[in-house]
């Protein structure tokens, strides 16, 4: 099986969510490719040669200069369709769910979204997913014989550079890229904090921290202490604590760090399915039988805005 992963990048500055796609390649196909879509290509392609793929495809446009669906999915479809490849990966981001079903679409390929694993029965490839908000994991066959899938950035390490650098080609599409959307422009939050779903460290707020007031006060300062990333509940998005790209869980982001602490959190299975994976989950919250203790490494049972001040303390104290 030869594979083709899409590469993710913003601002210059590559994912770790391609690196993540890239370990999943290396687990099922023989050899993988790597597509790189920019309207500068120099500046990343070099860096992408170091992961073993055995070439680095590069195509150049100002129209990648911002993100378009139409873009990525005719471009990606016209090299994995121009070079056979067997499946083609992207992270499971909102990028990678948005132009990869446009992709299958146009390869007439069966499609697999959030992916955390594959198991061989009977010599077909299968395809691991959570449904049901995690609590059940499905196995996808895809009969077609091309494929498409997204995989589960916090199912799969990062992927570490090797000691030789891959070729890297220039591809030529056969036709401009004309998209009937036009680019009007991105708003984003700035923030001095690690990205949210790349960082080492997550603190993540919920409901019980009662305002936003008591949202900035209480997550900011242990941010700030721990140089970490800040989440949140959808609970706490939904009383306007705070804005809705700090949602973690099912219909937020899905995150899994080496430590994350879940601040006032009750722990609903909505926002477990996007934080359990965590390598270390640290719970405090002032009810004993809040079902984010279920999957907690560490719990305190105690009142934030008594405790988390304390810690903060302790912290800068060493």
């Amino acid at each position: 099986m030869r594979a083709l992963v899409i590469a993710e990048h913003r601002n210059n500055n590559l994912k770790n969510s391609t690196l993540s796609a890239i370990t999943f390649a290396k687990s099922v196909a023989n050899s993988f490719d790597i597509l790189l879509l920019s309207n500068d290509v120099s500046i990343l392609s070099g860096k992408l040669a170091k992961f073993g793929a055995e070439t680095v495809h590069t195509i150049e446009s100002d129209e990648f200069e911002n993100y378009l669906a139409q873009n990525y999915a005719s471009s990606t479809a016209e090299v994995a369709e121009e070079l056979d490849f067997d499946i083609v990966i992207t992270p499971a981001t909102t990028t990678g769910k948005d132009f990869m079903p446009r992709v299958a679409a146009k390869l007439e390929a069966g499609m697999a979204s959030d992916i955390i694993g594959t198991v061989e029965e009977d010599g077909e490839l299968l395809f691991k997913r959570p449904v049901w908000a995690g609590s059940a994991i499905a196995l996808t066959e895809i009969t077609t014989d091309k494929k498409a899938v997204t995989v589960r950035v916090s199912a799969f390490d990062v992927a570490t550079e090797v000691n030789t650098d891959s070729e890297i080609k220039e591809f030529s599409l056969e036709e401009d890229l004309e998209s009937d959307v036009e680019f009007v422009e991105l708003i984003e939050s700035e923030s001095n904090r690690p990205e949210l779903t790349d960082a080492d460290v997550v603190v993540s707020g919920g409901r019980g921290l009662k305002s936003k007031d008591g949202f900035d006060e209480i997550m900011e300062g242990l941010a700030d202490s721990l140089n970490a990333a800040i989440g949140a509940s959808r609970a706490a998005v939904d009383a306007e604590y705070c804005s809705n790209d700090l949602q973690v869980g099912q219909t937020g982001k899905i995150v899994a760090p080496k430590l994350y602490i879940a601040v006032a959190i009750s722990g609903a299975i909505q926002h477990l399915a996007g934080m359990k994976d965590s390598k270390t989950i640290v719970a405090i919250n002032k009810d004993d039988e809040a079902p984010i203790f279920e999957v907690a490494d560490y719990g305190l049972v105690a009142d934030a805005f008594t405790v988390v001040p304390q810690l903060i303390d302790m912290i800068k104290k060493g």
